[in-house]
């Protein structure tokens, strides 16, 4: 496969799971609002900071209302990362690599980018209308993703749309759980009370996983098992283990493809058995954030070895 064709197929899939995560961090975002006694814009900030777009949002803004961040973190075009500029960069890419796509995996993309330009056109001046946008735009991913696993061959074409999903996905789970660090507990004293454990379940909200966590634990939500769950569980979709398992996984299948073993390969290799290795009480004891920031130095460094690896820009 020429280096453009897989480019374009591992970016097509990274920007259509940024454009679901974006949504599921200002779902996030309103989940922990209803959690406070009083109105706090450092609920935005922490969404912003977990994106990676604080900085760019203060370059325009002065305050974190709530219509002034959904519109930046939805439908803006001059923040790269909102859902509307993913959008357009998914279906550019989906443009670049149109020949390795089945018709029904490219109509899925182009019917995407349609809606949400429709509904994102203008400022949501409702905020009643926020939850529907967000399930639509849910939606309209669940819809590309089926029509993938529904009509593409599983060969490297395959391997590399995996590849960009699970790796955004990866790097999506750890943001969302190092906003608990930064702000979901207003203070120590918090740390075990009913409000930390409701906000723990905003968590597993934010990435669908509450009942799928319900299915496996019973009683009360702890902060330790829904951070287990989501760092370290082996069949929960959205959870770190799992992304690293699956990228571990369409690297080896590329490896029997190409007839040789890439660095990227190593890298996956080496990253899920450091995790399988870890328990839950050691990632808290040396530090939720710490290891969070450790992992996602490693995930860039995977994503970046895959392009090279793969002659992206050649």
């Amino acid at each position: 496969m020429l280096g453009k064709t897989a480019n374009g197929l591992f970016w097509m899939f990274r920007y259509l799971e940024r454009s679901e995560n974006i949504a599921r961090l200002v779902e996030a975002g309103f989940r922990m609002a209803l959690t406070r006694s009083q109105r706090q814009g450092g609920d935005w900030s922490s969404i912003l900071t977990t994106a990676g777009l604080l900085e760019s949002y203060e370059e325009k803004y002065d305050d974190f209302e709530n219509k002034s961040v959904v519109d930046f973190l939805l439908r803006d075009r001059t923040n790269p990362s909102s859902v509307l500029s993913s959008m357009a960069e998914a279906r550019r890419n989906a443009r670049l690599a149109r020949t390795a796509l089945t018709r029904e995996v490219w109509e899925a993309v182009n019917a995407s980018w349609l809606e949400l330009s429709d509904i994102l056109k203008n400022s949501i001046r409702d905020k009643e209308r926020i939850p529907d946008i967000l399930a639509i735009i849910r939606r309209q991913s669940a819809q590309v993703q089926g029509a993938v696993h529904g009509t593409m061959l599983r060969n490297d074409i395959y391997d590399f749309t995996r590849l960009g999903t699970f790796v955004e996905r990866a790097d999506n789970t750890a943001r969302i759980l190092d906003v608990k660090y930064y702000v979901l507990l207003p203070s120590a004293s918090s740390i075990g009370s009913s409000l930390d454990n409701v906000q723990w379940e905003t968590i597993l909200r934010s990435v669908s996983a509450q009942q799928a966590y319900r299915w496996l634990h019973q009683g009360e939500p702890t902060a330790s098992a829904i951070a287990k769950f989501l760092i370290l569980d082996q069949c929960m979709p959205r959870s770190l283990t799992f992304c690293v398992k699956e990228m571990d996984l369409n690297l080896r299948y590329l490896n029997q493809e190409y007839g040789q073993t890439s660095s990227a390969s190593e890298l996956a290799k080496a990253l899920k058995e450091d995790m399988k290795s870890k328990t839950i009480e050691e990632i808290f004891d040396s530090g939720l954030h710490e290891f969070i920031g450790e992992f996602l130095q490693r995930n860039i460094a995977i994503a970046g070895q895959i392009e090279t690896d793969y002659r992206f820009f050649a």
